[in-house]
């Protein structure tokens, strides 16, 4: 089953708070955690405040999840203040819970604008990049390993990424954040996994078990996930079979748009 890019967070009201979505199968087979993310964060702004904006998520992933059954997503309304709402969100499917997500949204303020963290400028721009895309539903453009310096940003096993939607998508500010949930989550094991002395260099589960544990997204600025993003991350730290990866997320002009963490469960397939 395929979904277009414009419906991928689409969700079916199913009574106060409680809302049902569906997932295509991916070629690993069952959901793929980003979009459940994604689903999540639409289910959670469906019942706040339309001025209100998401500046933060995070994202506990529980269980794998099935293709085969709808994903159903209940919101609690933990508060709702003048400038600040929290929602917390339960994706269940019949065997229980598969993932929780507490989000925070905000009315916008004007401030002062400060960019710490700037982007590489030396990374190749996506025309000079092949296509290395694993859905039809966005492009990837991934910069060949070994080609970034870890010392241009803090952790080791760097790995960068330019990622764009496909298909062209309306002005709603919040697709495009749940977009950009959902490439997020297409970075992290990789990093962790270029790191690591012991796994570096393999793919996929040639040698390695992967899950993602949780995920944490801070929304910094306006974006368009139409249009080209570069996704550079870094790992920073590995204890416990669970690799940290962090990610600085830009716009191809180097605004900073997004950061993301995301702790990473990894193990020696060669030993389950």
């Amino acid at each position: 089953m395929t979904i277009e890019p414009s419906t991928m967070f689409d969700l079916q009201s199913h009574g106060p708070d409680t809302f049902v979505g569906i997932g295509p199968r991916y070629p690993w087979g069952g959901l793929f955690g980003g979009q459940i993310v994604g689903q999540s964060l639409r289910a959670a702004a469906a019942t706040v405040d339309v001025e209100q904006h998401v500046h933060s998520l995070r994202a506990y992933f529980i269980r794998p999840g099935d293709h085969t059954e709808p994903i159903r997503f209940e919101v609690d309304r933990i508060r709702n203040g003048r400038s600040f709402s929290t929602r917390r969100v339960v994706a269940r499917q019949a065997i229980g819970a598969i993932l929780n997500l507490e989000a925070s949204f905000q009315h916008p303020e004007t401030t002062a604008d400060l960019q710490t963290v700037p982007m590489d400028p030396n990374v190749p721009r996506p025309k000079d990049l092949k296509s290395d895309a694993w859905s039809e539903a966005f492009d990837r453009r991934s910069v060949p390993d070994g080609t970034l310096p870890d010392e241009v940003r803090t952790g080791a096993g760097r790995s960068a990424a330019w990622m764009r939607v496909t298909t062209p998508l309306t002005d709603e500010d919040l697709l495009h954040r749940c977009w950009l949930a959902y490439m997020s989550d297409d970075m992290p094991a990789h990093t962790v996994r270029q790191a690591h002395p012991g796994f570096r260099g393999s793919r996929g589960s040639e040698i390695t078990f992967v899950a993602s544990l949780d995920h944490t997204i801070w929304y910094h600025r306006p974006l368009r996930a139409d249009e080209w993003h570069l996704y550079d991350f870094s790992c920073h730290g590995f204890i416990g079979a669970r690799g940290l990866g962090i990610g600085h997320v830009y716009t191809e002009s180097g605004t900073h748009v997004a950061t993301v963490a995301q702790e990473v469960l990894m193990r020696d397939a060669r030993k389950e």
